[in-house]
């Protein structure tokens, strides 16, 4: 059986750009730089730095942008990826569906909330399903918009695996249309990005679009 490990670098030149560039700081510097810009943020606020609840605050913050939120900024983060050679020449709908997605609306740094349906039809190559998730996951932790997202991981998948038969279909919550301006919490903002046959063939296109329901 033969397989393939990809490299990072090169997929994501496959994948159409975030606005965003390599400044040449490191985690810990930027984590440094942070702590301190977001207690200047707290003090204009009129916040007590002192008081035991949000002395951390900066800190806590800053910790939480680099190594966990925005870790998708960072090549180094794309998930390991090894595509395996299809011998058992499955040639029918590969669904991953209800992945949980944790991103940030770039507009306004609030919570996108909601869960992504992915699939491919195989062609010379399978991927382990859980890397489905962790390159969604990748693409999610950094400040996004829903389209973007949606188009970054039908990228990365057509690139990886060789073929033009991918869909996304991301559901989502937008905590910058809930907690703010309109203030509605029941909305919910559907993307897709159907390829190949998921686009040509209506009846691949209803298969998988009855599966997202």
């Amino acid at each position: 059986m033969s397989k393939k490990l990809f490299d990072p670098k090169d997929v994501l030149s496959h994948v159409r750009p975030s606005p965003h560039s390599e400044n040449g700081r490191t985690d810990e510097q930027k984590v440094a730089e942070i702590t301190a810009k977001f207690r200047d943020i707290m003090e204009i606020l009129g916040l007590d730095l002192s008081n035991d609840s949000l002395q951390n605050t900066p800190a806590r913050v800053a910790k939480m942008y680099v190594h966990e939120l925005f870790r998708g900024l960072k090549e180094e983060a794309f998930p390991k990826i090894t595509v395996i050679e299809n011998e058992m020449l499955y040639d029918q709908m590969v669904m991953v569906k209800d992945i949980n997605l944790i991103s940030l609306c770039e507009h306004h740094f609030v919570t996108i909330h909601g869960r992504a349906h992915i699939a491919y039809i195989p062609s010379h190559g399978v991927i382990g399903l859980s890397k489905i998730n962790r390159i969604a996951e990748y693409f999610a932790r950094r400040p996004q918009v829903q389209e973007r997202l949606t188009k970054q991981i039908a990228d990365a998948l057509c690139y990886i695996l060789q073929t033009d038969d991918v869909a996304v279909f991301i559901q989502a919550k937008h905590y910058c249309v809930i907690s703010r301006g309109v203030e509605d919490a029941n909305s919910e903002t559907i993307t897709t990005d159907l390829r190949g046959a998921f686009k040509a063939n209506a009846t691949t296109r209803s298969e998988f679009l009855s599966n997202c329901r």
